[in-house]
């Protein structure tokens, strides 16, 4: 691979995304299965909106995903508890290992490619310290669309101006290192669960388990 720059995913790649259970415990009871249907919907809810070509923002996707949630447990929180619950998902730190790794990852120029809004993905890597590592920071707000349409992925293509093949994609997430590995990229995946790969007929280039771990297996910068 001739690796000219790096483009990451953010929430749960560079991002401790569990994190944001701890909010969850101080508004409802049984904070853990309460986050997992969260995410879960928040997810499944950018896929059908993708799908019926009906886009809103990851904000307003991550808010209905979270009143469905609370119905589906049979709950109810205040208006300040909502807000809060929200707002969890500007302040994620990164894993442990994330800052470091980055700058050992420079000089390429490194990216961001997320379906957040641009305003969580600012919000987030100022609150996690690492804003500075990124020459870019990329919002499917752009495309109107969400991962793992090719369009997203397409827009990294774009705007860093260098060909797919020499963009390192980076996720935790399997269905996205599929999507952007069908689009044509070489893909790591950052599989700090060790789950099985998806059955999608593409594979990643690299897996790993850290950042850490990236920066040793990483190819090498050519002129």
């Amino acid at each position: 691979m001739n690796v000219k720059a790096m483009v990451f995913d953010l929430y749960g790649t560079l991002l401790d995304v569990a994190s944001v259970e701890g909010t969850c415990a101080s508004v409802v009871p049984n904070a853990q299965a309460f986050i997992e249907l969260w995410r879960q919907k928040q997810l499944e809810y950018t896929w059908l909106r993708s799908m019926m070509d009906r886009y809103e923002d990851f904000e307003a996707v991550t808010a209905a995903a979270l009143d469905y949630t609370i119905a589906r447990v049979g709950t109810s929180v205040s208006p300040e508890a909502h807000e809060r619950l929200l707002g969890a998902w500007l302040a994620v730190p990164p894993y442990a290992e994330v800052a470091a790794a980055l700058d050992q990852l420079r000089p390429r120029p490194l990216a961001v490619l997320s379906n957040g809004t641009s305003h969580m993905l600012e919000a987030g890597l100022l609150a996690a310290g690492i804003r500075d590592r990124f020459a870019l920071v990329l919002s499917v707000d752009a495309v109107r669309t969400y991962k793992p349409a090719p369009a997203v992925y397409a827009l990294a293509e774009a705007r860093l101006h260098l060909p797919r093949e020499q963009l390192l994609f980076v996720s935790s997430n399997a269905w996205d290192v599929a999507g952007a590995k069908a689009f044509g990229f070489p893909v790591a995946w950052m599989n700090r669960m060790r789950a099985p790969i998806e059955r999608l007929g593409v594979f990643p280039d690299l897996v790993v388990s850290t950042l850490t771990e990236l920066v040793h297996q990483a190819p090498p910068i050519r002129p």
